[in-house]
């Protein structure tokens, strides 16, 4: 059964603020399971993962959830440039793709009122997931792929790309801290054709995976990582944020798939792995806490 994709532009809260492109995926079926807002990672990131969100977006509706993608600010063909996007842009662009969808179904026959919402988060994300949930009202439940532990190493690791292009000798360290003093003035800094905003990169930096104030009983975290090898297993620093989860109330399963880091590989990679067991984890019944095995 094809799913046939709806496409719009959103007004922004503010008029000056312009439009988000949005990508619509109606449920499939009689039922609505569940509302999934996508949320997509950060810089060149967001254009590798396009292709196996599309692949997953469209998986799910076939399921039976309705899906919407949203390009934040600056970012694909939404209005604005990178360069002028701030940490509470995006935050709030999030906050009104979960308002759309509310909206959209609470005004049809179709009222999902025992479909969860569900915001579904690549990378930085599931940084901006965690924030914008507090904003929205309703309880909220989490789909993370490759799920940071922080807003701060992202940061680190997108500043490296622009070490590793203009580096000569040992020159590392002082370019770092240049660029960095750069952004604490307010001024921009350009990376790999992407300009990263003083204020942009201030918010991801302070950015931090913590759980979102419990709502409900039923309030769930499916966290997934993609690994290479067959035997993967979770890092310490990602057992002890679901913990942390655990210990705020929240229900939790990890998931370890092998697969190619699609986010970050040269070639535009799959893994049909993950996109099975996405819809199986958010199918399933309320999980049982439990973990894959920590890496030592």
């Amino acid at each position: 059964m094809s799913v046939q994709q709806e496409v719009f532009f959103l007004p922004a809260e503010t008029a000056m603020d312009g439009q988000r492109f949005c990508l619509f995926y109606p449920a499939q079926g009689h039922s609505i399971r569940g509302l999934v807002l996508y949320i997509h990672p950060f810089a060149e990131e967001m254009n590798k993962v396009r292709r196996m969100a599309a692949l997953q977006a469209r998986a799910l509706a076939q399921a039976g959830y309705a899906v919407l993608q949203i390009d934040l600010l600056g970012c694909g063909d939404s209005s604005g440039d990178f360069g002028e996007a701030t940490w509470k842009n995006w935050v709030s662009d999030v906050v009104q793709g979960c308002q759309w969808l509310q909206q959209k179904y609470a005004t049809q026959n179709r009222n999902p009122s025992n479909a969860p919402l569900w915001l579904w988060g690549v990378r930085v994300g599931c940084l901006l997931a965690v924030e914008a949930a507090s904003q929205v009202n309703e309880a909220c439940n989490f789909l993370f792929w490759q799920p940071p532990a922080s807003g701060k190493l992202l940061l680190q690791q997108f500043l490296r790309l622009k070490v590793a292009g203009d580096m000569m000798g040992g020159q590392a360290k002082s370019l770092m801290e240049g660029m960095r003093q750069q952004l604490a003035s307010g001024s921009a800094v350009e990376i790999s054709g992407y300009r990263l905003s003083s204020e942009l990169a201030i918010g991801l930096e302070q950015a931090a995976l913590l759980p979102p104030a419990h709502q409900g009983q039923a309030q769930r975290l499916e966290w997934f990582e993609v690994s290479p090898r067959e035997e993967a297993c979770l890092s310490p620093v990602s057992s002890n944020t679901i913990a942390q989860w655990q210990q705020a109330g929240f229900a939790v399963r990890s998931h370890t798939v092998p697969g190619p880091a699609f986010w970050q590989t040269s070639e535009i990679e799959e893994v049909p792995a993950l996109i099975e067991a996405s819809i199986a984890a958010i199918s399933a019944s309320l999980p049982v806490a439990m973990h894959d095995e920590v890496c030592a």
